[in-house]
């Protein structure tokens, strides 16, 4: 075994790299705490061993896919996820690093509105970022040692959200691996902890074999033996009818048969959106093959794997994104005349219980996953599970089935943004995990998707099914707290309240009609912090060039950008206790004609990236009593305004100590030297009167939250407007 010494002294074997996920019901706290800690440190060293592979530290700077950003980010982002959870569970009462935080919070999927302009960015050094990564090893450390909990480890335990952090790690220590893989081969070298497997030849004939259909019965609850993702609690009970699947993975040599009749060519093969992302790659073979000149008549094909080109094996499953998959398998059913297609998840999941190919948090070696052979797919017929081979491990398996909530799903208040985003039928489930699966991702429960044309080390199994499959899901925003800011926006008026996020922006565009240095101004550039669904952002469009709208909720900005992209949304509200009412709301006309004013990014209010400054107009409605400091934020947006803009502040003035410490509240408390009432608005008066002077009177709009059809809140929000000095 190799040995490496990394800079915090932890040393790192590829025997280490083989864990196990810690159990969170069985055993005493002290055992577990030794447990998780040594589970924390495995797999931060991990992490970075793999960052390694660079050749040198011009390769974190380069986008290895257009569609992500470079790899400083990841490198940064893992720590940085940390950093955010538990400043948000209050485990931790400040930031690190606050500049490197707002660089490599957010912005790991690719959806519209992720921002992927490098202009926006100003990245940190590599060293920076290894020293901040370090900061915060140090302070999870401590928590682990001296965090209160007990067992079960449960959703509401002190602990959950470093598990959340170590398991979000494990992702991208396999999301940063296909990256890498993307690089020129220049800016990577090989490792001794991550070999790729010598194991070379001809591929087995594939054939199938007869599954038996029966009941898909799942009930995973909190708490739970190992840790889980949002999406993977709930009931769901089906029944799979009786298929065939394919004895091995699709491999190389199986898939050369369908690139060499011209599949990338035939558009009748590929799926409509297929289509689009055929026409739009250069490449008309799978991704990782390379092509080079033949020579002494060996095959001209070779394969990229994570730090070299190797000869193509011809007998390793071959690793393509979900349309080629879905290609293969109809070209694959007109050449067999038969019913050949991707398996539904429902349809894994029964062969994985028929093969007896169980995944659990135990390690398992009888499958190529978790780091425990090779830094590499293996040959497709090395792994028997009941006559099927490669039912767990070796690749990732693409299914028909877009990810979508089982009956009782609900989000964790810490990472609410897991899963929700991806309920759009656009990121399709794979099943069964591959060589660098590790943690939550082969755990038997894990429900992972991406994009369909994006690249991870996936491959798949097609079946014989005739048996149709679901794979559109309503797409209402069901989400409880989405779907009362979609009514709060773009719902019926009660009680005779006006619209709220309207109401305000009358005001705000009176105001700006009525300022003498912006309203003839036709270029004014607003932004809006805290903007949730959008609708305020739409009002202020037709008034100003060009508006941006910030939210902390990856879900909000997705319900705006639905309604800029489509200018309609559906979503769905309680009336009383089980039983729910649905909505289509659609965007006004004259908000519609203005829509492509409004760029939506999800960013966190309480630490924006510099970028966004320079602007006319600022609000910032209903934020400042949801921050953990609010002078901090209110004390630096006047460098994000222009002299002689104007800045809005709403607020109903609600302080919570379990958002606020009461140390950090603006008002509503009495001075402990004098005995006096502080308002709010004198505190708010006191940070901003520094750079700004106010413009107007205070002045109250209503609002009214509703929750049931009986079930109401009505609230007060004071407005205040202030004019940037010049």
């Amino acid at each position: 075994m190799s040995s490496l010494t990394h800079p915090n002294q932890y040393h790192l074997t590829r025997a280490d790299l083989v864990t196990a996920m810690p159990q969170l019901t069985q055993g005493d706290v002290e055992t577990k705490r030794a447990e998780i800690k040594h589970y924390f440190n495995l797999t931060f060293s991990t992490y970075e061993t793999l960052f390694e592979t660079l050749a040198d530290n011009s390769a974190f700077y380069l986008r290895p896919c257009s569609l992500r950003h470079p790899l400083i980010f990841y490198f940064g982002h893992t720590a940085t996820f940390f950093t955010n959870k538990l400043v948000l569970a209050k485990l931790l009462d400040q930031r690190i690093n606050p500049p490197i935080e707002s660089m490599c919070a957010i912005g790991v999927d690719e959806m519209s509105w992720d921002d992927l302009n490098d202009a926006h960015y100003d990245w940190p050094s590599v060293e920076a970022v290894r020293a901040y990564r370090q900061q915060v090893r140090d302070a999870v450390n401590r928590l682990i040692d001296t965090l209160n909990f007990s067992l079960p480890i449960n959703w509401q335990s002190p602990m959950w959200p470093i598990l959340m952090g170590i398991e979000h790690e494990r992702i991208h220590l396999e999301t940063s691996s296909v990256l890498i893989r993307q690089l020129p081969l220049d800016k990577v070298r090989s490792h001794p902890l991550f070999p790729i497997c010598p194991d070379h030849g001809d591929a087995p004939k594939n054939s199938l074999l007869p599954v038996s259909g029966g009941e898909i019965q799942l009930n995973h609850q909190d708490p739970a033996d190992t840790y889980g993702w949002d999406n993977e609690y709930g009931r769901h009970d089906t029944v799979v009818a009786d298929f065939k699947a394919a004895k091995f993975l699709v491999s190389n040599q199986e898939y050369l048969a369908f690139v060499e009749a011209g599949g990338y060519e035939n558009a009748d093969y590929w799926s409509e959106e297929g289509n689009r992302w055929r026409q739009f790659t250069p490449d008309k073979h799978p991704t990782f093959w390379v092509k080079k000149a033949a020579d002494n008549g060996q095959s001209p094909w070779w394969l990229r794997c994570m730090t070299e080109e190797i000869p193509m094996p011809w007998n390793w499953p071959v690793e393509v994104n979900f349309l080629e998959a879905d290609a293969f398998c109809r070209w694959k059913s007109q050449q067999a005349r038969l019913p050949i297609r991707l398996p539904s998840e429902d349809e894994y999941l029964r062969l994985r219980e028929v093969s007896g190919a169980t995944q659990s948090e135990n390690i398992n070696t009888n499958a190529n996953h978790n780091l425990q052979f090779y830094a590499s797919s293996m040959p497709v017929d090395r792994f028997n599970h009941g006559g099927f081979y490669d039912v767990i491990g070796n690749v990732w398996q693409w299914t028909q089935t877009p990810i979508y909530p089982f009956e009782g799903f609900k989000v964790h208040p810490l990472y609410d943004d897991f899963t929700m985003p991806t309920f759009d039928n656009k990121h399709n489930i794979f099943k069964g995990g591959c060589w660098i699966s590790t943690g939550n991702e082969i755990n038997g429960h894990s429900r992972y998707a991406f994009r369909r044309h994006f690249f991870q080390h996936a491959g798949f199994r097609y079946i014989e099914s005739a048996a149709p499959v679901q794979t559109e899901y309503p797409t209402f925003e069901t989400d409880t707290t989405a779907a009362q800011h979609c009514e709060f926006h773009y719902g019926d008026h009660y009680f005779g309240v006006p619209n709220f996020p309207q109401a305000m922006m009358q005001r705000v565009v009176k105001e700006l009609q009525q300022d003498a240095d912006l309203k003839n101004r036709q270029d004014l550039k607003a932004l809006e912090i805290g903007c949730l669904v959008g609708r305020g952002c739409f009002e202020l469009a037709p008034h100003v060039a060009e508006v941006t709208g910030l939210d902390f909720s990856a879900r909000f900005i997705n319900v705006a950008e639905q309604l800029k992209q489509n200018g309609a949304i559906r979503y769905s509200i309680v009336q009383e206790g089980e039983i729910m009412d649905f909505k289509q709301r659609d965007l006004a006309d004259n908000l519609k004609a203005h829509a492509h004013k409004c760029t939506f990014l999800q960013q966190d209010p309480a630490n924006l990236k510099p970028i966004f400054s320079g602007y006319d107009l600022i609000v910032a409605a209903n934020v400042i009593e949801q921050l953990y400091d609010p002078a901090a934020f209110l004390s630096a947006l006047h460098s994000r305004l222009n002299p002689g803009g104007l800045l809005v502040i709403a607020s109903t003035y609600h302080w919570q100590e379990s958002v606020t410490e009461k140390t950090r509240w603006l008002g509503g408390y009495k001075d402990e030297q004098t005995g006096e009432n502080v308002a709010s608005l004198e505190g708010l008066t006191n940070i901003l009167s520094a750079h700004f002077e106010p413009a107007g009177a205070p002045q109250d709009i209503p609002l009214v939250i509703r929750h049931s059809a009986r079930d109401y809140a009505h609230k007060l929000s004071q407005i205040t407007v202030w004019k940037k000095r010049r």
